[in-house]
């Protein structure tokens, strides 16, 4: 397959992603996340930005060690310390990238960086000498790319071409381009710079404008750039990033007017989605293009009568080309360990001990007793609780008990823990959620600012475990959290704990670039 019909999908949930507010990961679920994407056989990921903290250095350096078949990337500044610290964390992984990028638009370099425009030429070519004393497959990137000034660009792509950089990633970093504009924009370039051709042109754009997608596939068609960068649901800071499952399923669906290869297992997207909203908090809204609930629903008499008498009527895209089956696991209390530990394989969950194994077994089959049919959503949020909980969390919920009847003030009794010290309290409020909080902050006074409360179900009927999405906000720190359970006042209280847990971590990260 040449490079001049090969499309390169270049997922970056676990960096770009992770800078949604609240959307921070733990080592283990970032680890999740990028067994998926392998499994869906993304091309490259970028794992994270190894020196933004020892947290992010620590996830690379275990994800790096596992994936075998995708690129492991660590997106790094352009100086010798951060891509030192990148070169360290991706040292396991059979295949790496070191992905580095300085800001050329005069507004990033004399208000941001405060360089002349000379200086970050030179710095830009310095780091990409150095890197290569690491490995052959570096990226560079242009921050604030649509917005700097073409001939400086030109001058800039070329150097760090002739330098040794394989790929050249033109980055909308605002989200201000418009379609024409962006594809002309990279195809003037490639005609510009006189070695061009001896790298792999890329986009990467942001959804400010709601155009990431329409920017990245006008970069392709019309720029002649082959690779996008984007994130699982379009996750990413302010409006979000190029959404993966669009971009792959148009040029899936539109092979005819694309012309191009993919190596992507679609299958796997719609289990990528669920996984990456279950751990981010993020409820992908159902009229979401190729992942949201409704996307293959149609509720419309002409269009039920065209599906019933030609599916391709109204369908484009076949459900189960995207992974949209009914996969469930159907277990109870007569099932066994060895199928229950097959399932969490197949869901890309590993255990690193028989005792962490016999632990979930028992709270599996605690919820079964409780839920006649357990759906893979199910799983995943079991075992994001084990998680958590494994990490040492200072807040848990140790029982709750409420009460609501028309007219009369909603009141909740809950027994939480603080540093393994039970607590008892009562609270009334509006309705039972906020009685449950009300009760937690007599005894948490957390301070903590509650900015978004949302319900999903897991899973379908009335049995569905109910999914609580949270967002807290103190001292300007933000964070998401869930929390699932058969009881939705239950799931408030389990996501309302976690958000405080992560609240009082100690973990500090620096918010990436590009």
């Amino acid at each position: 397959m040449s490079i001049s019909n090969r499309l390169i999908i270049f997922d970056t949930t676990l960096r770009d992603g992770e800078q949604s507010p609240g959307a921070s990961m733990t080592k283990e679920e970032k680890l999740r996340i990028a067994r998926q994407l392998e499994r869906m056989r993304v091309d490259v990921i970028e794992a994270g930005f190894a020196a933004a903290s020892p947290g992010d250095f620590e996830a690379i350096r275990s994800i790096a060690s596992v994936v075998r078949e995708s690129t492991v990337c660590s997106l790094s500044r352009a100086n010798d310390k951060d891509i030192a610290r990148a070169a360290e964390a991706l040292a396991p992984a059979p295949r790496k990238r070191i992905h580095t990028f300085i800001a050329t638009s005069p507004l990033h370099m004399k208000m941001k960086l405060r360089m002349e425009p000379e200086q970050v030429l030179e710095q830009a070519r310095l780091a990409i000498k150095f890197a290569r004393q690491f490995t052959d497959d570096i990226e560079f990137s242009p921050e604030d790319g649509s917005r700097s000034e073409e001939d400086f660009l030109c001058r800039v792509l070329e150097t760090v071409i002739a330098e040794g950089a394989t790929t050249i990633n033109f980055p909308d970093t605002v989200g201000y381009a418009m379609p024409e504009q962006f594809g002309a924009t990279i195809r003037r370039l490639r005609e510009r710079v006189p070695n061009s051709d001896k790298a792999i042109w890329s986009v990467h754009c942001h959804n400010d404008l709601g155009l990431a997608v329409a920017n990245s596939l006008a970069g392709v068609t019309i720029g002649g750039a082959r690779q996008i960068e984007c994130t699982i649901n379009g996750l990413g800071e302010r409006a979000g990033n190029t959404a993966l499952e669009e971009v792959v399923m148009a040029v899936k669906t539109r092979s005819d007017f694309f012309k191009l290869d993919l190596g992507i297992d679609t299958t796997q997207i719609v289990a990528a989605s669920k996984m990456v909203s279950q751990i981010t908090g993020f409820p992908v809204q159902p009229n979401k293009a190729v992942v949201g609930a409704n996307a293959f629903a149609h509720a419309s008499g002409i269009h039920q009568d065209g599906i019933l008498k030609a599916r391709e009527t109204y369908e484009i895209m076949r459900a189960e080309d995207v992974g949209w089956t009914a996969n469930k696991i159907v277990l109870g209390k007569l099932s066994g360990r060895n199928a229950f530990k097959q399932r969490l394989q197949e869901l890309g969950i590993e255990l690193e001990s028989e005792s962490e194994v016999n632990a979930a077994f028992a709270r599996f089959k605690e919820l079964a007793d409780r839920k006649a049919e357990i759906f893979d959503e199910d799983i995943m949020a079991l075992m994001s609780d084990e998680e958590h909980a494994a990490e040492g969390e200072t807040y848990r919920l140790v029982s709750l008990s409420q009460r609501s009847e028309t007219g009369e003030l909603p009141l909740a009794k809950v027994v939480f823990s603080i540093d393994g010290k039970e607590f008892s309290c009562e609270g009334t409020g509006d309705g039972p959620v906020d009685a449950m909080v009300n009760a937690i902050e007599k005894e948490a006074k957390s301070g903590a600012e509650l900015l978004l409360f949302s319900i999903n179900a897991i899973s379908n009927g009335t049995q569905s475990q109910g999914e609580v999405s949270m967002r807290l906000s103190k001292n300007g720190r933000i964070v998401n959290a869930v929390g699932a359970d058969p009881d939705i006042i239950v799931a408030s209280a389990k996501a309302y704990l976690s958000g405080l847990n992560k609240l009082d971590s100690k973990v500090e990260r620096i918010a990436a670039q590009g």
